[in-house]
């Protein structure tokens, strides 16, 4: 997939930043040509109506509409056989203060425009296309402000590469920061079926909703779990009453973010430190973090406790959730996931080269 050029906004990636492409290739020279048959015929107009003031150097036979169209062609067209020729002195300067900026517009319009519409809508489909293809396993976040941000973020942190996040978002400004942050993006409606399948929604791994009214991002959630049964679906409500239904409408994870707000204010008036190690934990950068990576080959046989460095609070086996206090989760096996509390990472030398790189 390209890249964001360092340094601006205006990088190939914002190729992908449109949920589609206006308008064809094709039709757009015809568009164009339509507008060089214009100057033409308004070229030959002139022509023909002064057309006692030209000359046939060939026939002599003055001139008709045929010729006055064969002079247009040859002249705007930079040909110029010159068997007709301007002989009066206001014919010529007709030529020269008329139909030659006509001259040179047919130009521009047909032959400059052309090339760039050939080199950049074509160009633009089959990157495009290509984009679509390489696309798997991917995740597509539908939502790009605060909460969106914050996602990506962390997705960041925990390992997962610029180039498998995409970003969908209905406003200009968001699809622009997406831009500007080295992300695809596509703009409009998520509820749409045409603009989830150009994201390559069913071959998403995960997708991540976070709209800003909870009906919305129900009708996200159902459009999205009918075109991609089997990704994991994480969406953010605003209330606690919607988080059933987002459920039934296939949430694999619901997260309420009013209530997750409101419970940190609570701890943290309780306890000002209480609050602090929390929202240290949910702040990645600095302090401490959650992470999730898989266990390693010394780790296997020995009890969550016996992990340094860390401290592991859950661990995932074969799918399930087991917390630390769980009897099931006294030693660990091949294939856990551990969840731990860790000292935040500093990024490494291959973590900046590839933030400088995305």
């Amino acid at each position: 997939m390209a890249k964001l050029q360092p340094g601006g906004r205006g990088g190939l990636l914002s190729m992908v930043s449109l949920p589609r492409i206006s308008s064809s290739p094709f039709k757009e020279l015809a568009r164009r040509g339509a507008i060089a048959l214009g100057l033409l015929l308004t070229t030959t107009l002139l022509v023909y109506v002064d057309r006692a003031a030209y000359s046939d150097n060939t026939a002599g036979d003055g001139i008709s509409f045929i010729d006055a169209l064969y002079y247009a062609t040859v002249t705007v067209t930079t040909t110029g056989y010159g068997d007709i020729t301007p002989v009066a002195t206001h014919a010529r300067l007709i030529n020269a203060l008329l139909i030659t900026p006509l001259r040179i517009a047919f130009l521009v319009v047909l032959v400059g425009t052309t090339i760039e519409v050939l080199a950049n809508q074509g160009s633009r489909s089959i990157r495009d296309s290509f984009w679509r293809r390489k696309m798997r396993n991917h995740v597509v976040v539908i939502g790009y402000g605060t909460k969106g941000r914050s996602a990506v973020n962390t997705l960041r942190r925990q390992g997962v590469s610029s180039e498998r996040i995409v970003v969908i978002d209905d406003k200009p400004g968001a699809i622009e920061d997406a831009n500007f942050d080295g992300l695809a993006a596509f703009q409009g409606d998520a509820t749409r079926r045409d603009l989830l399948r150009r994201a390559e929604i069913s071959k998403a791994r995960q997708v991540i909703i976070c709209l800003d009214r909870d009906d919305a991002a129900i009708l996200t959630t159902l459009t999205v779990r009918q075109l991609n049964p089997t990704a994991g679906v994480t969406v953010a409500v605003r209330e606690q009453d919607n988080v059933t239904l987002v459920r039934q409408s296939g949430a694999s994870s619901v997260i309420t973010s009013s209530e997750t707000v409101g419970r940190l204010l609570g701890l943290s008036a309780i306890g000002p430190e209480l609050g602090t190690i929390m929202q240290d934990m949910l702040t990645g950068g600095e302090g401490l973090e959650v992470h999730q990576r898989l266990a390693t080959a010394e780790e296997v046989g020995q009890p969550p406790s016996a992990v340094t460095g860390e401290r592991v609070i859950g661990l995932v086996r074969n799918g399930t959730l087991r917390r630390f206090y769980d009897q099931t989760a006294t030693r660990v096996e091949v294939g856990d996931e551990l969840i731990v509390v860790r000292r935040a990472q500093a990024p490494t030398a291959k973590d900046i080269q590839r933030a400088l790189a995305d």
